[in-house]
C-alpha cells in the first residue's frame, strides 16, 4: 500500500482541523484509517471525513508504511529531483520502500510452550515484560492442541499474564497484531498449520470488523472470536456509548455465521455501547 501525494495533502488538511467531502479521499489507505477509527466518516448522502487522532495517524503512517514525517514525504514527493537517497530517509522504501527491515511477528505466552524453529527445539517461555519474535515463520512448528490467540491491543498482548482468568481451558499462545505491517506474515503461517484461531479484540463495531476482514476472510472456519460468558452484563455496565456512535456510520453489515459473534453484535446495538478489550487486564 502507498501513500500517494494526493492523499498525503488530504491527510494535512484533517490535521490542520478541517472536515473534507469523502468523495476527495477515495482510497484502500483511508478505508482502513475509518476502519481503525482514526479518521471519523459521517453522513448518509453527503459524507465527510474528519480526522479523530492526530496521534495514532502518526503512529499508523510509522508502523504501516515506515513515515515518520509526513510534510517532510510531501515535499520529497514534490520535489522531482528528490533522490532515492532522500526517501530512504523518509521510508524504508528504497522504491518508495515496500521493504520491511523484519518479517514474522511476535509472541507471548504465560504457560511453556514446546516448539520447534529451524528443526531445533525451542521452549517459548517468555519472561513477564519480554516476547519473543519469530523471525524464521516459516519454519516455526507448535504443537497441535495449541490455540492461536490474536491480541488486537498491544497493551493486552503486553499483560497477559493477567488475563490468564480467560483463557484457562485453552494451552495459548498469543500472537501480537502489531506492529501491523507484519500481520500478512502471521496470516501465511497460520495458513501451513492445522491450529485453531481465536481472535481476542475490542468488543465493538471496529473490533469486528478487524476480526471480520483481516482474519475470518483468509483463515475461514478455523479462526473465531472470543466472546467471554458475561459480557452482555459486562458491556452494560463498562460499555461507552461514544465509541458505538462513532464506529455505527462507518460499520459495514457483513455476513456472519459464528452464533456467538451474531450474538455480540446484537448486544452491541441493543445496548449502543462498545468496550474496549483493556478492560479485562
Amino acid at each position: 500500500m502507498k501513500l500517494t501525494l494526493k492523499t498525503a495533502r488530504i491527510l494535512v488538511r484533517l490535521i490542520e482541523g478541517e472536515t473534507l467531502a469523502a468523495s476527495l479521499a477515495k482510497s484502500k489507505l483511508m478505508e482502513n484509517l475509518i476502519a481503525e477509527n482514526i479518521i471519523y466518516r459521517k453522513g448518509k448522502h453527503r459524507k465527510t471525513l474528519s480526522l479523530l487522532s492526530e496521534s495514532s495517524l502518526h503512529i499508523y503512517l510509522a508502523n504501516q508504511l515506515q513515515i515518520n514525517d509526513l510534510r517532510n514525504y510531501i515535499l520529497a514527493l514534490e520535489n522531482e529531483k528528490s533522490s532515492r537517497a532522500e526517501f530512504v530517509k523518509l521510508t524504508t522504501d528504497s522504491k518508495d520502500s515496500k521493504e520491511r527491515v523484519f518479517k514474522g511477528f511476535m509472541v507471548n505466552s504465560y504457560n511453556s510452550i514446546n516448539t520447534e524453529l529451524n528443526q531445533q527445539k525451542l521452549k517459548l517461555e517468555p519472561a513477564v515484560g519480554s516476547f519473543v519474535f519469530i523471525y524464521a515463520y516459516e519454519n516455526f512448528k507448535i504443537p497441535t492442541d495449541v490455540t492461536v490467540i490474536g491480541v488486537e491491543n498491544a497493551k493486552n498482548f503486553s499483560q497477559i499474564h493477567q488475563q490468564k482468568y480467560l483463557f484457562k481451558a485453552l494451552n495459548p499462545l498469543f500472537v501480537s497484531r502489531y506492529p501491523q505491517n507484519q500481520n500478512k506474515d502471521f496470516i501465511r503461517w497460520m495458513q501451513t498449520i492445522p491450529n485453531k484461531y481465536l481472535h481476542f479484540g475490542d468488543f465493538d463495531l471496529a473490533g469486528i470488523g478487524i476480526y471480520l476482514n483481516e482474519y475470518k476472510k483468509y483463515l475461514g472456519e478455523k479462526a473465531g472470536f472470543f466472546v467471554p460468558g458475561n459480557i452482555q452484563k459486562i458491556l452494560a455496565e463498562n460499555g461507552n456509548r461514544k465509541r458505538y456512535d462513532n464506529q455505527r456510520p462507518t460499520f459495514k453489515q457483513e455476513q456472519i455465521e459464528e452464533e456467538d459473534l451474531k450474538e455480540l453484535l446484537r448486544l452491541i446495538h441493543f445496548e449502543k455501547k462498545g468496550l474496549d478489550q483493556e478492560y479485562f487486564i
